[in-house]
C-alpha cells in the first residue's frame, strides 16, 4: 500500500450512525473513483459495513478501519476484511500483520510511530500546525510518509500535497451527512468537485 498511489491521493473517513448508510457511501464512492476508504469503528455495526462493503467491492479494494484503539479492534477489523488499519494516536502490539496509519503529531510521536512499524504516520489532528507544520515536520523526517488528517477541505488537502504529504485523509467536507442517510446526489456532487480539486494537484 503506497499512500502516494492512492487515486487522488485521498483516503475517505466514512463515519456515519446509520449502518446501511455507511455501506451505501462506501459503495458509492468507489464508484465516484474514490476507491480508498476507512470505515471508522465507530460507526453503527461498522464490523458489518466493512464485511458487505469487502464481499461488494472484492479482495483488492484499499478498504480499511479506522478509529482502532486496541489490539481486539484491530484483529475484529481484520477478521470483518479490513486491509489496513488507522488509529488515531500511538497503539502498540496491534496483533495483526495489516498495515498500520498510526496516528501522531509531536515529533517524538512520529518517532515512536515509526519505530513500532507504522507504514505511514497519520497527523492528526493536522488542523493544530496545518501545512506549514507538515513542512517543518518533513525536515527531520523526510522519508516519513505522513497522511494529514483532521478539518481538511479541498483547499486544505491541496495545500498538504504541496506540502510534501503523501496524501490526505477527508471525512465530513466529502461525506457531508450521507453516512447518516444523506442525500447520495450530494455525495456524488461532492465527490465530483473533490476531485475535479485534486486533479490539479496530484497525477491520477
Amino acid at each position: 500500500m503506497n499512500l502516494t498511489e492512492l487515486p487522488y491521493r485521498t483516503l475517505a473517513i466514512v463515519r456515519g450512525s446509520d449502518r446501511a448508510a455507511a455501506l451505501r457511501t462506501v459503495l458509492t464512492l468507489a464508484e465516484e473513483g474514490i476507491t480508498t476508504a476507512e470505515v471508522s469503528l465507530t460507526t453503527t455495526d461498522a464490523l458489518w459495513v466493512i464485511g458487505q462493503a469487502r464481499r461488494e467491492l472484492g479482495a483488492h479494494a484499499l478498504l480499511g478501519a479506522g478509529t482502532v484503539l486496541t489490539a481486539d479492534d484491530a484483529a475484529r477489523a481484520a477478521d470483518a476484511g479490513a486491509g489496513f488499519l488507522v488509529t488515531p494516536g500511538l497503539i502498540e502490539g496491534v496483533g495483526t500483520e495489516l498495515p498500520v496509519l498510526m496516528g501522531a503529531v509531536t515529533p517524538t510521536e512520529v518517532m515512536t510511530a515509526t519505530a513500532r512499524g507504522a507504514l505511514a504516520v497519520k497527523l492528526f489532528p493536522a488542523s493544530l500546525g496545518g501545512p506549514a507544520y507538515l513542512t517543518a515536520l518533513r525536515a527531520p523526517f523526510p522519508d516519513v510518509p505522513f497522511l494529514p488528517v483532521g478539518g481538511i477541505d479541498a483547499a486544505a488537502a491541496c495545500a498538504y500535497l504541496t506540502a510534501g504529504a503523501a496524501a490526505v485523509g477527508v471525512g465530513s467536507p466529502l461525506i457531508g451527512d450521507a453516512a447518516d442517510g444523506g442525500d447520495l446526489a450530494a455525495l456524488r456532487a461532492r465527490a465530483a468537485r473533490w476531485r475535479s480539486s485534486l486533479t490539479q494537484e496530484v497525477t491520477i
